[in-house]
């Protein structure tokens, strides 16, 4: 029992931000994005469709808790399917607006196409972003149009891993290398 606490506080340990480190910090959707831009940012895209996707971006706010980022997480615990898809309906036009600000503050912008979901808002932002160099992108099979993806991908050269594991990790090296550049003021 000694043995399991101590190998349990031990993992605890090992997970969060070294000394002088921060923790991750997570906004979302519809919270104000930081007014300073010193930390990398990550944008969370990918499937949500209407809240039914699974909730995939948790995994990866968990596995990214204790790194030095700022998560941007579209994924919102409010959202009223009721409201209209229309730019008249203020809640949703102030999703889309938060959506469009928080890709193009993201140095990093992660996609995760769910097998089984169509995902019509992460193909636009695909195809917003294909060209920035920022998408690493997560499309397995069962994806309704992972021919299409397969094919953007490799037009505009977008890293594509094929596990949630695998976007973990290369959001891990892009997010160090984001970091240096903002600590040399590029």
């Amino acid at each position: 029992m000694i043995y399991a606490l101590a190998l349990t506080a031990a993992i605890a340990a090992a997970s969060l931000p070294a000394a002088g480190a921060e923790a991750a910090a997570v906004v979302t959707s519809p919270e104000a994005l930081p007014s300073v831009h010193d930390r990398p940012r990550v944008f969370l895209g990918g499937s949500i469709d209407m809240g039914s996707a699974p909730d995939w971006q948790r995994q990866v706010i968990e596995a990214l808790r204790a790194e030095d980022v700022v998560l941007l997480n579209p994924r919102r615990p409010d959202w009223n399917p009721k409201w209209k898809p229309e730019a008249s309906e203020p809640e949703f036009r102030r999703q889309v607006e938060w959506e469009l600000a928080a890709l193009d503050s993201a140095d990093v912008v992660i996609l995760y196409l769910a097998p089984g979901s169509q995902s019509p808002v992460s193909l636009l932002e695909l195809g917003l972003h294909a060209r920035s160099g920022k998408v690493v992108l997560l499309c397995p099979p069962g994806f309704w149009r992972k021919g299409n993806v397969d094919i953007t991908g490799e037009r505009y050269g977008i890293t594509q891993v094929e596990s949630l594991d695998e976007l973990i990790a290369e959001t891990r090296k892009r997010v160090a290398a984001a970091g240096r550049r903002l600590k040399a003021g590029n």
